[in-house]
């Protein structure tokens, strides 16, 4: 494309705006809702999946070991399950590690009868892995390959907990899709609209360039950028408006609400944005050229 030609696209394009203020000025909030809307439920949805992230972090399965096994046996096994790509990390914990624990939770305020053991661990045979996952989804895989090691007696694992925190990954993910959906096919919708009226205000110009010899991608394009500047300038303004909000909603929460912040640790907003403005615009942009798009091939015949 020349650079007049562009130029000249890119005038009409907003011109055509600036002709159809009232639909043009209709499209553009919509626009904006719905990616206010979107950016509002994308803050939440990663700040939740950060606090389930944190409590998936701390759900772990237990390798306990045969009672006759060699200590160099349970450094082979403690190797394996390195090796598996759906763990993050292992921690042992030895015999007197577990009987230490146990003594502080059971004999807290009466030390003196741990003392007949001081000689003679009862849980000598405790020694065990704790085995943490990079999902909690995989605990069924991996539970499975444990049980088949050899030197492995029991594994214990809590399949409600991967349950839950699994269903409700998965819930947050359809959830997410819908309103999604539900936003681009409103945006859709009207900046169709917008551009239909466009191309009814400029049927008789259109059809006094096609005379002259405009080609089907001239008339069309300043169409295309119409949409396009509808969704660029719909997903910009609520970005803005969303950035200092969220900046400062953590500030509020963090000097209103400093009993909260050992639970609730917002993502800091440069992380949250890095990854919202980029998606944001992207969408804007495709909804407005997928919605001018639909509208020509429908109403305008060149």
């Amino acid at each position: 494309m020349r650079i007049s030609t562009f130029l000249y696209t890119l005038k009409q394009g907003v011109k055509n705006i600036w002709k159809n203020k009232m639909f043009s000025l209709a499209s553009i909030a919509t626009m904006s809702a719905c990616i206010f809307l979107f950016g509002v439920f994308y803050s939440v949805v990663v700040n939740f999946q950060k606090v389930v992230k944190e409590v998936e972090s701390g759900v772990a399965v237990t390798v306990f070991f045969e009672d006759d096994i060699k200590e160099s046996k349970m450094k082979e096994i403690g190797k394996q399950i390195s090796k598996r790509v759906e763990v993050s990390k292992k921690v042992f914990v030895s015999a007197e590690d577990t009987w230490n624990e146990f003594q502080k939770v059971y004999f807290e305020g009466a030390e003196e009868f741990a003392e007949d053991f001081a000689d003679d661990n009862p849980l000598i045979h405790s020694a065990h892995y704790e085995v943490y996952m990079n999902d909690i989804s995989m605990q069924e895989s991996l539970v499975t390959y444990l049980e088949s090691l050899e030197g492995v007696k029991e594994v214990k694992s809590s399949d409600a907990a991967a349950n839950t925190l699994t269903d409700f990954n998965r819930l947050i993910g359809y959830v997410s899709a819908g309103i999604i959906l539900i936003l681009l096919c409103v945006a859709v919708f009207l900046i169709s609209n917008t551009v239909t009226v466009g191309i009814a205000v400029r049927r008789e110009e259109i059809a006094i360039m096609k005379l002259i010899g405009a080609t089907d991608y001239f008339v069309r394009a300043p169409f295309i950028v119409e949409g396009i500047l509808i969704g660029v300038i719909g997903s910009a303004l609520p970005l803005a408006v969303l950035y200092f909000m969220y900046r400062r909603i953590i500030f509020y929460v963090a000097e209103k609400f400093r009993w909260l912040s050992g639970m609730l640790d917002f993502l800091p907003v440069d992380q949250v944005f890095a990854v919202l403005v980029p998606v944001a615009l992207i969408l804007g942009v495709g909804i407005g050229f997928l919605g001018s798009r639909m509208t020509l091939r429908k109403h305008l015949k060149v």
